[in-house]
């Protein structure tokens, strides 16, 4: 019983989180640092990281990598070494076009950081989980749930639940696992106007069951336990206030 609750304690452990400067990535570097987790937080701007170092314990490390560059995410595990748990939620601001309207230059980009960059990750960063530990991807409701304009995001993220099951398979005993939010308060949704994000969240928030958008502490939970637990592998966890259901 002490060895099974020292495995799913993330007291020590060092998390790695990708895309940690701001949003779920932020919030759920918090959060396992709350569960004394060990915390590097990684994202593409060094101003944004310093700030966000400030709402971290002291000892917490935080790295400027561009996380659409394979060379740079290679360079940088090899520099982390070993570590426990990585959590990748980094991801550009959403554009939402309809297919008539839709650049594929502009469509391509949007698969590096969310596809291509998670790839990499996993790729260069596997080989320094320590046993015990996992991957914990971040899609969306996009793929089982589209709307008007959703097209590229729904195909990211019906790619990342065939790879989340692939890769948990491949890399086994490795826990890889993904969870899918719903719509959150996260600078996200920056690309619009204040307005119509507003409008957005009173919108959606009110045809939802629970009757409010997310907030990035509701996810930052999701990875906490997706961390913890220890028997579950190559699963999709939806957390959207019961938008699959309404």
């Amino acid at each position: 019983m002490e060895n099974q609750m020292n495995k799913t304690a993330l007291t020590g452990k060092r998390v790695i989180v990708l895309g940690a400067s701001s949003g779920l990535g932020l919030a759920t570097a918090i959060a396992a640092a709350a569960e004394g987790a060990k915390v590097v937080i990684v994202s593409g701007n060094q101003q944004r990281i310093n700030e966000a170092l400030t709402r971290l314990p002291a000892g917490s490390e935080g790295y400027a990598v561009d996380l659409s560059n394979e060379q740079n995410i290679k360079n940088f595990f090899e520099q982390a070494g070993y570590f426990d748990h990585l959590v990748y939620t980094a991801g550009e601001n959403l554009t939402l076009n309809k297919i008539s309207d839709l650049v594929l230059a502009d469509a391509h980009s949007f698969f590096n950081l969310r596809y291509w960059g998670v790839l990499a990750a996993i790729k260069y960063g596997a080989p320094y989980i320590r046993e015990g530990g996992s991957i914990n991807l971040t899609g969306g409701i996009a793929s089982p749930r589209p709307n008007t304009g959703w097209g590229i995001a729904a195909s990211i993220c019906g790619a990342m639940e065939g790879f989340t099951r692939a890769m948990a398979v491949e890399l086994a005993p490795i826990r890889v696992n993904q969870v899918s939010p719903g719509v959150i308060r996260t600078n996200l949704w920056n690309s619009m106007s204040a307005e119509d994000r507003e409008n957005l969240y009173t919108s959606v928030g009110e045809a939802l069951l629970l009757k409010r958008v997310g907030e990035a502490e509701d996810i930052a939970q999701t990875f906490i336990y997706m961390m913890k637990q220890q028997f579950a592998t190559g699963q999709v966890i939806t957390v959207d206030g019961g938008a699959l259901l309404v």
